[in-house]
C-alpha cells in the first residue's frame, strides 16, 4: 500500500482570488489526464508482465515463491519515488518530475502483475470497474460539493495512520478477520480521500499559478488521485476477489 503526505506540497500562495473558472477546469484536466495516462501504463506494464513467464520469472521465482532482487527493488521503490518526489518538489523541474511520475507507474504495473496470479482475471475486472466508479462518484462529489472537506482530511489521515499500524500487527498475527476489517475501513478511507484530494485541488487551481508550478503540481495532484485509486482497488479486491 502507498500513501504520500496529503498535508505539504500543495503550499503554492496565499492569493484569495478566484482564477477564472476556464483555468481551473484546465488544470484538473490535466491532474485527471496524467493520472488516466499512468492508469493506462500501469494496466499494460501489469499484463505485459503477468503475459510473460521470462519477465515474471525475473521478479519472483514461481515455483519457491522467493522474490528476486529485481522483484523486491519493485515492491519497495515505488516508496522511495513517492518521497523523493514529496520532499524534492521544490527543486525538481517539471520535466524530472514527470519522467519520476511515469516511471513509478511502470514499476507499480510491474508489482501488480502478480495480482493475475493470485485472483482470477474475472474478479480483478470486476474489480476494477466497482474501484472506477466509486472514484469516478467521490471524485464528481470532492468537484461539486459546497461542504469544506478540510475538516475530515486530518480525520482521515489519522485513519490512515491506524491502517498502516494495524497492518503491521496483522503481518504477525496473520488473522483473516483483522484482514477483512482493515480492508472495510481502507476502501471507506481512501474513498473519503478521493473527495478530499479532489476539493484541495480544486483549491490549487483557483491560485495564481506560473507555468512551472501548475506543471509540477499537476503531476502531484495525478500522483495523489493515482494513489488513491490504487489503494481502493487492492483493499477492494481483498474482499471481491476470488482467488485462484
Amino acid at each position: 500500500m502507498f500513501e504520500q503526505n496529503n498535508q505539504g506540497f500543495f503550499t503554492t500562495g496565499t492569493s484569495s482570488q478566484p482564477a477564472a473558472g476556464a483555468v481551473a477546469k484546465t488544470f484538473m484536466a490535466s491532474v485527471f489526464l496524467w493520472m488516466t495516462l499512468a492508469m493506462a501504463i500501469t494496466a499494460v506494464t501489469a499484463f505485459w508482465f503477468a503475459s510473460d513467464q521470462g519477465l515474471i520469472g525475473s521478479l519472483i521465482n514461481m515455483e519457491t515463491g522467493r522474490m528476486s532482487g529485481l522483484g523486491w527493488f519493485v515492491t519497495l521503490a515505488p516508496i522511495g519515488f513517492v518521497l523523493l518526489m514529496s520532499f524534492g518538489y521544490q527543486k525538481l523541474s517539471p520535466a524530472v518530475m514527470t519522467l519520476l511520475f511515469l516511471t513509478f507507474s511502470v514499476l507499480i504495473g510491474m508489482s501488480l502483475s502478480f495480482v493475475l496470479f493470485v485472483y482470477t482475471a474475472a474478479s480483478v475486472y470486476k474489480t476494477f470497474a466497482v474501484t472506477a466508479g466509486m472514484f469516478g462518484i467521490m471524485a464528481v462529489t470532492g468537484y461539486t460539493t459546497k461542504t469544506d472537506l478540510t475538516r475530515f482530511g486530518s480525520i482521515l489521515m489519522m485513519g490512515l495512520i491506524g491502517i498502516i499500524l494495524a497492518m503491521v500487527v496483522n503481518f504477525f498475527l496473520k488473522s483473516s478477520t483483522l484482514e477483512y476489517l482493515i480492508s472495510v475501513i481502507g476502501v471507506l478511507i481512501f474513498t473519503g480521500l478521493t473527495a478530499y484530494d479532489v476539493q484541495k485541488l480544486k483549491r490549487i487551481a483557483s491560485q495564481p499559478l506560473d507555468s512551472v508550478n501548475t506543471r509540477k503540481l499537476a503531476i502531484m495532484g495525478a500522483l495523489t488521485l493515482y494513489l488513491d485509486f490504487i489503494n481502493i482497488f487492492l483493499f477492494l479486491l481483498r474482499l471481491l476477489g476470488d482467488r485462484r
